[in-house]
């Protein structure tokens, strides 16, 4: 990493090295110092955000732009309270999702980098919580309105279940995976 940009950032320059902190760490370590790691981590984590803001953008306007079509007002109670619902979850997935540019805003230049990554982290995992109730409400309210509520509700709780294995379960597995395997290997090394 560019030492002067640590410098800016952090205001002191970064020690030499530091050591894993996992067996883990130190298989892959990538020889960075503790700074130069929450640089990284955060820019990944802003990486991640990139690529959702502009389905949550898309969610967004599409969801605004229904309450002013002229079948909007053929919606029953409940398929308006969907739709309300749905909106307020794309806007809460949108703040939650932006918000670590705010917090990183809001604290740069403080030496704080590493609580940053971690509060930023946590708004991160909250935003994708809600923008897969979000993503399951828009596709209910549609579904229900093409094919009737019995599809939409079928539609919308496979979207949920859907995401929940592909955001949560897959990732959870994949890391029970690497841990045992993990502790394979360091069993054997002893």
């Amino acid at each position: 990493m560019d030492r002067d940009r640590n410098d800016d950032e952090h205001g002191t320059a970064a020690p030499a090295a530091r050591a894993p902190d996992t067996a883990a760490d130190a298989a892959y370590a990538r020889h960075e110092t503790a700074l130069e790691r929450d640089d990284r981590n955060f820019v990944e984590l802003l990486q991640e955000l990139r690529v959702t803001q502009t389905g949550v953008q898309i969610l967004f306007a599409f969801l605004l732009t229904l309450a002013f079509t002229q079948r909007f007002t053929e919606l029953d109670s409940l398929q308006r309270g969907t739709y309300v619902t749905t909106l307020l979850l794309s806007v809460a997935a949108a703040v939650l999702l932006t918000a670590p540019a705010a917090v990183h805003r809001g604290l740069f230049r403080r030496n704080v980098k590493r609580r940053i990554v971690d509060v930023s982290s946590r708004l991160a995992a909250a935003g994708l919580g809600v923008l897969a109730f979000a993503l399951s409400g828009a596709v209910l309210l549609v579904v229900d309105v093409v094919l009737g509520r019995p599809a939409g509700v079928a539609a919308g709780a496979s979207v949920l279940v859907f995401i929940a294995g592909l955001w949560a379960a897959l990732p959870w597995g994949l890391s029970r995976s690497i841990a045992a395997r993990t502790a394979r290997r360091d069993g054997r090394g002893r």
